[in-house]
Protein backbone atom coordinates (compact mmCIF):
# COMPACT_ATOMS: atom_id res chain seq x y z
CA UNK A 1 0.00 0.00 0.00
CA UNK A 2 1.46 3.18 -0.42
CA UNK A 3 2.74 5.60 2.08
CA UNK A 4 0.01 8.20 3.63
CA UNK A 5 1.50 11.97 3.31
CA UNK A 6 0.18 14.51 5.14
CA UNK A 7 1.02 18.40 5.23
CA UNK A 8 0.71 19.97 8.09
CA UNK A 9 0.16 23.94 8.48
CA UNK A 10 0.20 26.37 11.60
CA UNK A 11 1.70 29.20 12.71
CA UNK A 12 3.49 30.66 15.20
CA UNK A 13 0.74 34.12 16.13
CA UNK A 14 0.30 32.58 19.82
CA UNK A 15 0.79 29.00 20.58
CA UNK A 16 -2.51 27.46 20.47
CA UNK A 17 -2.15 26.78 16.44
CA UNK A 18 0.65 25.10 16.79
CA UNK A 19 -0.56 22.61 19.59
CA UNK A 20 -3.71 21.94 17.55
CA UNK A 21 -1.35 20.47 14.72
CA UNK A 22 0.95 18.63 16.90
CA UNK A 23 -2.22 17.25 18.36
CA UNK A 24 -3.05 15.97 15.10
CA UNK A 25 -0.11 14.79 14.21
CA UNK A 26 -0.06 12.71 17.04
CA UNK A 27 -3.50 11.34 16.51
CA UNK A 28 -2.35 10.62 13.14
CA UNK A 29 0.73 8.53 13.97
CA UNK A 30 -1.47 6.61 16.04
CA UNK A 31 -3.75 5.46 13.43
CA UNK A 32 -0.91 5.00 10.41
CA UNK A 33 2.28 4.73 12.33
CA UNK A 34 4.41 4.66 8.85
CA UNK A 35 2.35 7.89 7.84
CA UNK A 36 5.27 10.86 6.45
CA UNK A 37 3.78 13.73 7.85
CA UNK A 38 5.51 17.36 7.17
CA UNK A 39 4.61 19.91 10.10
CA UNK A 40 5.49 23.59 8.33
CA UNK A 41 5.09 27.18 9.99
CA UNK A 42 3.05 29.30 7.14
CA UNK A 43 5.10 32.28 8.35
CA UNK A 44 7.73 30.34 6.45
CA UNK A 45 6.22 30.87 2.82
CA UNK A 46 6.30 34.53 2.89
CA UNK A 47 9.21 36.99 3.47
CA UNK A 48 10.79 36.35 6.47
CA UNK A 49 11.31 40.19 7.27
CA UNK A 50 7.69 40.80 6.98
CA UNK A 51 6.80 37.57 9.02
CA UNK A 52 8.76 38.90 11.67
CA UNK A 53 7.48 42.01 11.82
CA UNK A 54 3.44 40.83 11.67
CA UNK A 55 4.52 38.79 14.48
CA UNK A 56 6.29 41.58 16.72
CA UNK A 57 3.05 43.94 15.65
CA UNK A 58 0.52 41.25 16.73
CA UNK A 59 2.63 40.58 20.38
CA UNK A 60 3.01 44.17 20.51
CA UNK A 61 -0.74 44.89 20.31
CA UNK A 62 -2.27 41.73 22.21
CA UNK A 63 -0.31 42.39 25.25
CA UNK A 64 -0.12 46.36 24.89
CA UNK A 65 -3.17 47.46 23.37
CA UNK A 66 -6.08 44.65 23.49
CA UNK A 67 -8.82 46.64 22.93
CA UNK A 68 -7.63 47.77 19.28
CA UNK A 69 -7.02 44.23 18.70
CA UNK A 70 -10.60 43.46 19.66
CA UNK A 71 -11.77 46.35 17.47
CA UNK A 72 -10.18 45.30 14.34
CA UNK A 73 -11.61 41.31 15.36
CA UNK A 74 -14.81 42.16 15.76
CA UNK A 75 -14.74 45.28 12.59
CA UNK A 76 -13.65 42.06 10.07
CA UNK A 77 -15.66 39.56 11.77
CA UNK A 78 -18.32 39.43 9.18
CA UNK A 79 -16.60 40.13 5.90
CA UNK A 80 -17.40 38.11 3.05
CA UNK A 81 -14.79 35.64 1.36
CA UNK A 82 -14.80 37.24 -1.92
CA UNK A 83 -13.96 40.63 -0.46
CA UNK A 84 -11.52 42.98 -2.00
CA UNK A 85 -9.12 42.31 1.45
CA UNK A 86 -9.79 38.44 1.66
CA UNK A 87 -8.91 38.02 -1.94
CA UNK A 88 -5.62 39.80 -1.25
CA UNK A 89 -4.92 37.46 1.84
CA UNK A 90 -5.91 34.66 -0.17
CA UNK A 91 -2.59 35.41 -2.98
CA UNK A 92 -0.29 35.35 -0.09
CA UNK A 93 2.10 32.80 -0.79
CA UNK A 94 -0.04 30.95 -3.43
CA UNK A 95 2.19 30.00 -5.48
CA UNK A 96 5.23 28.76 -3.40
CA UNK A 97 2.47 26.55 -1.95
CA UNK A 98 1.27 25.37 -4.77
CA UNK A 99 4.78 24.45 -6.35
CA UNK A 100 5.67 22.71 -2.57
CA UNK A 101 2.58 20.89 -2.82
CA UNK A 102 2.60 19.54 -5.94
CA UNK A 103 6.06 18.56 -5.53
CA UNK A 104 5.27 16.49 -2.33
CA UNK A 105 2.05 14.93 -3.29
CA UNK A 106 0.27 14.87 0.01
CA UNK A 107 -3.03 12.58 0.57
CA UNK A 108 -4.25 15.65 2.39
CA UNK A 109 -3.64 18.88 4.28
CA UNK A 110 -4.83 20.05 7.34
CA UNK A 111 -4.68 23.76 8.40
CA UNK A 112 -4.47 24.77 12.42
CA UNK A 113 -4.23 28.43 10.88
CA UNK A 114 -7.51 30.46 9.02
CA UNK A 115 -4.56 32.36 6.68
CA UNK A 116 -3.58 29.52 4.98
CA UNK A 117 -6.39 27.66 5.01
CA UNK A 118 -8.43 30.53 3.01
CA UNK A 119 -5.15 30.42 0.56
CA UNK A 120 -5.25 26.54 -0.40
CA UNK A 121 -8.88 26.70 0.05
CA UNK A 122 -9.30 28.92 -2.98
CA UNK A 123 -6.47 26.96 -5.19
CA UNK A 124 -9.20 24.29 -4.33
CA UNK A 125 -11.79 26.52 -6.02
CA UNK A 126 -10.12 27.38 -8.75
CA UNK A 127 -9.62 23.74 -9.41
CA UNK A 128 -5.49 24.39 -9.17
CA UNK A 129 -4.68 22.26 -6.10
CA UNK A 130 -6.17 18.89 -6.36
CA UNK A 131 -5.50 17.72 -2.46
CA UNK A 132 -8.13 17.94 -0.17
CA UNK A 133 -7.82 20.61 2.74
CA UNK A 134 -9.29 19.93 6.45
CA UNK A 135 -9.16 23.11 8.36
CA UNK A 136 -9.27 22.61 12.48
CA UNK A 137 -11.18 25.94 13.87
CA UNK A 138 -9.08 26.74 17.45
CA UNK A 139 -11.66 28.62 19.12
CA UNK A 140 -14.97 28.23 20.76
CA UNK A 141 -16.21 31.20 17.97
CA UNK A 142 -16.27 31.14 14.61
CA UNK A 143 -14.58 34.16 12.53
CA UNK A 144 -15.01 34.85 9.32
CA UNK A 145 -11.18 34.33 8.14
CA UNK A 146 -12.11 30.66 8.50
CA UNK A 147 -14.80 30.61 6.38
CA UNK A 148 -14.44 29.24 2.83
CA UNK A 149 -16.98 27.07 0.79
CA UNK A 150 -13.86 25.13 -0.56
CA UNK A 151 -12.70 23.71 2.74
CA UNK A 152 -13.08 19.92 2.17
CA UNK A 153 -13.45 19.08 6.26
CA UNK A 154 -14.03 21.36 9.50
CA UNK A 155 -12.68 20.15 12.42
CA UNK A 156 -14.47 22.31 15.59
CA UNK A 157 -15.09 22.28 19.00
CA UNK A 158 -18.84 22.77 19.60
CA UNK A 159 -22.68 22.88 17.68
CA UNK A 160 -22.33 27.00 17.94
CA UNK A 161 -18.97 26.84 15.60
CA UNK A 162 -20.74 24.44 13.65
CA UNK A 163 -24.42 26.47 13.29
CA UNK A 164 -22.21 29.60 12.26
CA UNK A 165 -20.51 27.51 9.73
CA UNK A 166 -23.64 26.60 8.75
CA UNK A 167 -25.32 29.98 8.63
CA UNK A 168 -22.28 31.25 5.99
CA UNK A 169 -23.14 28.59 4.03
CA UNK A 170 -21.13 25.72 4.48
CA UNK A 171 -22.80 22.26 4.02
CA UNK A 172 -23.28 20.02 7.53
CA UNK A 173 -21.46 16.93 5.74
CA UNK A 174 -18.30 19.21 5.33
CA UNK A 175 -18.24 19.88 9.54
CA UNK A 176 -17.56 17.28 12.30
CA UNK A 177 -17.72 18.17 15.51
CA UNK A 178 -15.41 17.00 17.66
CA UNK A 179 -13.44 19.12 19.85
CA UNK A 180 -10.32 21.41 19.28
CA UNK A 181 -7.86 18.03 19.39
CA UNK A 182 -5.40 18.19 22.07
CA UNK A 183 -2.62 16.04 22.92
CA UNK A 184 -3.42 12.62 23.90
CA UNK A 185 -1.78 12.95 27.15
CA UNK A 186 -4.69 14.83 28.70
CA UNK A 187 -6.70 11.63 28.16
CA UNK A 188 -4.77 9.81 29.65
CA UNK A 189 -5.47 8.64 33.62
CA UNK A 190 -3.26 10.18 36.02
CA UNK A 191 -3.13 9.57 39.67
CA UNK A 192 -3.52 13.23 41.24
CA UNK A 193 -1.79 12.25 44.80
CA UNK A 194 1.14 11.10 42.71
CA UNK A 195 1.94 14.65 41.62
CA UNK A 196 0.80 16.55 44.24
CA UNK A 197 4.05 14.31 46.21
CA UNK A 198 6.26 15.48 43.80
CA UNK A 199 5.20 18.94 43.54
CA UNK A 200 5.73 19.07 47.84
CA UNK A 201 2.11 19.78 47.72
CA UNK A 202 -0.54 18.49 50.31
CA UNK A 203 -3.95 15.80 49.29
CA UNK A 204 -5.64 17.65 51.44
CA UNK A 205 -5.81 21.30 50.07
CA UNK A 206 -7.43 23.13 47.57
CA UNK A 207 -4.93 23.57 44.58
CA UNK A 208 -5.38 26.78 42.32
CA UNK A 209 -3.09 26.61 39.02
CA UNK A 210 -1.86 30.08 37.76
CA UNK A 211 -1.11 29.60 33.95
CA UNK A 212 -0.78 33.01 31.57
CA UNK A 213 0.36 31.17 28.23
CA UNK A 214 3.81 30.15 27.10
CA UNK A 215 5.12 34.08 27.37
CA UNK A 216 3.59 34.48 31.65
CA UNK A 217 1.20 37.39 30.09
CA UNK A 218 -1.52 36.76 32.12
CA UNK A 219 -1.61 40.21 34.02
CA UNK A 220 -1.47 40.72 37.94
CA UNK A 221 -0.13 37.31 38.13
CA UNK A 222 2.43 38.78 41.23
CA UNK A 223 -0.55 40.11 42.72
CA UNK A 224 -2.74 36.68 42.09
CA UNK A 225 0.13 34.47 43.81
CA UNK A 226 0.16 37.15 46.92
CA UNK A 227 -4.18 37.04 46.86
CA UNK A 228 -3.39 32.79 47.29
CA UNK A 229 -0.31 33.00 49.54
CA UNK A 230 -1.94 35.22 52.03
CA UNK A 231 -5.13 33.98 52.33
CA UNK A 232 -6.71 32.89 55.48
CA UNK A 233 -8.39 29.82 54.13
CA UNK A 234 -5.93 27.13 53.30
CA UNK A 235 -5.00 26.67 49.69
CA UNK A 236 -1.92 25.90 47.64
CA UNK A 237 -0.87 27.21 44.24
CA UNK A 238 1.04 26.41 40.88
CA UNK A 239 1.96 29.19 39.16
CA UNK A 240 3.34 28.45 35.67
CA UNK A 241 5.57 31.78 34.85
CA UNK A 242 6.45 30.33 30.96
CA UNK A 243 9.45 31.99 29.45
CA UNK A 244 8.67 35.38 31.76
CA UNK A 245 11.92 35.37 33.70
CA UNK A 246 10.73 38.76 35.24
CA UNK A 247 7.51 37.24 36.53
CA UNK A 248 9.53 34.05 38.04
CA UNK A 249 12.30 36.36 39.99
CA UNK A 250 8.96 39.02 40.99
CA UNK A 251 8.00 36.40 42.81
CA UNK A 252 10.93 35.87 45.31
CA UNK A 253 9.30 37.83 48.05
CA UNK A 254 5.77 36.50 48.02
CA UNK A 255 6.91 32.85 48.17
CA UNK A 256 9.31 33.57 51.43
CA UNK A 257 6.77 35.22 53.21
CA UNK A 258 4.04 32.94 51.87
CA UNK A 259 1.27 31.64 54.34
CA UNK A 260 0.31 28.93 52.14
CA UNK A 261 2.32 27.38 49.61
CA UNK A 262 3.39 28.54 46.31
CA UNK A 263 4.80 25.92 43.57
CA UNK A 264 6.77 28.36 41.27
CA UNK A 265 7.19 27.10 37.64
CA UNK A 266 9.39 27.93 34.14
CA UNK A 267 7.96 26.49 31.09
CA UNK A 268 6.71 23.51 31.61
CA UNK A 269 5.54 20.10 29.48
CA UNK A 270 3.97 18.60 31.72
CA UNK A 271 0.46 20.95 31.64
CA UNK A 272 -1.54 17.93 31.58
CA UNK A 273 -0.28 16.90 35.12
CA UNK A 274 -0.63 20.33 36.51
CA UNK A 275 -4.15 20.35 35.77
CA UNK A 276 -4.93 16.82 37.13
CA UNK A 277 -2.87 18.26 40.43
CA UNK A 278 -5.65 21.54 40.39
CA UNK A 279 -8.82 22.12 41.85
CA UNK A 280 -9.45 25.42 39.61
CA UNK A 281 -7.12 27.33 37.40
CA UNK A 282 -6.70 31.19 36.52
CA UNK A 283 -6.15 31.74 33.14
CA UNK A 284 -6.11 33.09 30.04
CA UNK A 285 -9.11 32.06 27.65
CA UNK A 286 -6.63 30.62 24.45
CA UNK A 287 -8.76 27.69 22.90
CA UNK A 288 -6.29 25.03 23.25
CA UNK A 289 -5.71 25.96 27.07
CA UNK A 290 -9.68 26.11 27.33
CA UNK A 291 -9.69 22.77 25.66
CA UNK A 292 -7.19 21.65 27.49
CA UNK A 293 -8.78 21.95 30.90
CA UNK A 294 -12.06 20.84 29.99
CA UNK A 295 -10.42 17.82 28.83
CA UNK A 296 -8.77 17.22 32.10
CA UNK A 297 -12.67 18.70 34.16
CA UNK A 298 -10.95 21.70 35.17
CA UNK A 299 -13.14 24.33 36.23
CA UNK A 300 -11.74 27.79 34.60
CA UNK A 301 -11.25 31.52 36.21
CA UNK A 302 -10.92 33.57 32.97
CA UNK A 303 -9.01 36.69 33.85
CA UNK A 304 -9.00 39.63 31.44
CA UNK A 305 -9.91 37.82 28.29
CA UNK A 306 -8.37 39.32 25.35
CA UNK A 307 -11.43 41.18 23.11
CA UNK A 308 -12.04 39.15 20.34
CA UNK A 309 -11.59 35.54 20.09
CA UNK A 310 -10.10 35.22 23.93
CA UNK A 311 -13.37 36.92 24.85
CA UNK A 312 -15.89 34.91 22.83
CA UNK A 313 -14.22 31.34 23.76
CA UNK A 314 -14.59 32.97 27.52
CA UNK A 315 -18.19 33.97 27.07
CA UNK A 316 -18.63 30.01 25.99
CA UNK A 317 -17.02 28.70 28.99
CA UNK A 318 -19.21 30.61 31.09
CA UNK A 319 -22.36 30.18 29.92
CA UNK A 320 -21.76 26.19 29.65
CA UNK A 321 -21.11 26.80 33.25
CA UNK A 322 -17.48 25.71 33.71
CA UNK A 323 -16.30 28.48 34.64
CA UNK A 324 -16.37 31.91 34.71
CA UNK A 325 -15.07 35.65 33.95
CA UNK A 326 -13.54 38.38 35.94
CA UNK A 327 -12.86 41.36 33.96
CA UNK A 328 -10.66 43.23 37.28
CA UNK A 329 -8.62 42.45 39.80
CA UNK A 330 -11.19 43.05 42.76
CA UNK A 331 -13.52 40.85 40.88
CA UNK A 332 -10.96 38.44 40.57
CA UNK A 333 -9.84 38.46 44.56
CA UNK A 334 -13.51 38.31 44.93
CA UNK A 335 -13.79 35.43 43.26
CA UNK A 336 -10.75 33.43 44.99
CA UNK A 337 -12.09 34.20 47.97
CA UNK A 338 -15.74 33.25 47.18
CA UNK A 339 -14.51 29.48 45.96
CA UNK A 340 -12.13 28.86 48.82
CA UNK A 341 -15.12 29.33 51.03
CA UNK A 342 -17.48 27.57 48.91
CA UNK A 343 -15.66 24.62 47.53
CA UNK A 344 -18.81 23.13 46.59
CA UNK A 345 -19.05 25.85 43.83
CA UNK A 346 -15.99 24.85 42.08
CA UNK A 347 -17.59 21.06 42.31
CA UNK A 348 -20.56 22.42 40.01
CA UNK A 349 -18.15 23.77 37.91
CA UNK A 350 -16.28 20.77 37.39
CA UNK A 351 -19.49 18.66 36.86
CA UNK A 352 -20.66 21.05 33.72
CA UNK A 353 -16.62 20.74 32.45
CA UNK A 354 -17.65 16.82 32.55
CA UNK A 355 -20.28 17.41 30.21
CA UNK A 356 -18.79 20.18 28.11
CA UNK A 357 -16.37 17.86 25.46
CA UNK A 358 -17.58 14.72 23.79
CA UNK A 359 -13.94 13.50 24.68
CA UNK A 360 -11.08 11.64 22.28
CA UNK A 361 -11.24 15.15 20.33
CA UNK A 362 -8.22 14.17 18.39
CA UNK A 363 -9.46 10.60 17.87
CA UNK A 364 -12.52 11.42 16.54
CA UNK A 365 -11.34 14.45 14.37
CA UNK A 366 -8.22 12.28 13.00
CA UNK A 367 -11.08 9.73 12.15
CA UNK A 368 -13.20 12.52 10.31
CA UNK A 369 -9.86 13.32 7.92
CA UNK A 370 -9.43 9.49 7.24
CA UNK A 371 -12.83 8.90 6.26
CA UNK A 372 -12.76 11.57 3.81
CA UNK A 373 -9.66 10.53 2.21
CA UNK A 374 -10.74 7.01 1.89
CA UNK A 375 -14.31 8.58 0.13
CA UNK A 376 -11.84 10.18 -2.48
CA UNK A 377 -10.10 7.10 -3.28
CA UNK A 378 -13.05 4.96 -3.32
CA UNK A 379 -14.91 7.79 -5.40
Amino acid sequence: MKQLKVLVFSASFGNGHLRAAEAVIEGIRIQEPSAKIIHLDFGDFLNKTINTMIKNIYGEIINHIPKLWGRFYYKTSMVQPQSVSQRFLNKLGRNEFLKYIRELEPDFIVCTYPTVSSVLAQLRYEKLLQVPVITVITDYTLHSHWVHPSVDLYIVACSEVRDSLLAWGIESSRINVTGIPVSLKFEEKIEREDILAELGLKLDRPTFLVMGGSYGVLKSANRICKKLADSSVPVQAIIVCGKNKNLYHSLNAVISQARNPIKRLNYVHNVEELMTASDLIITKAGGLTVSEALTKQLPLIIYKPIPGQEEENAHYVQKIGAGIVAETEAELGRLINYFLRNPEEVEKMRRKAVGALPGHSTERAVEGMFRLVNRRRLG
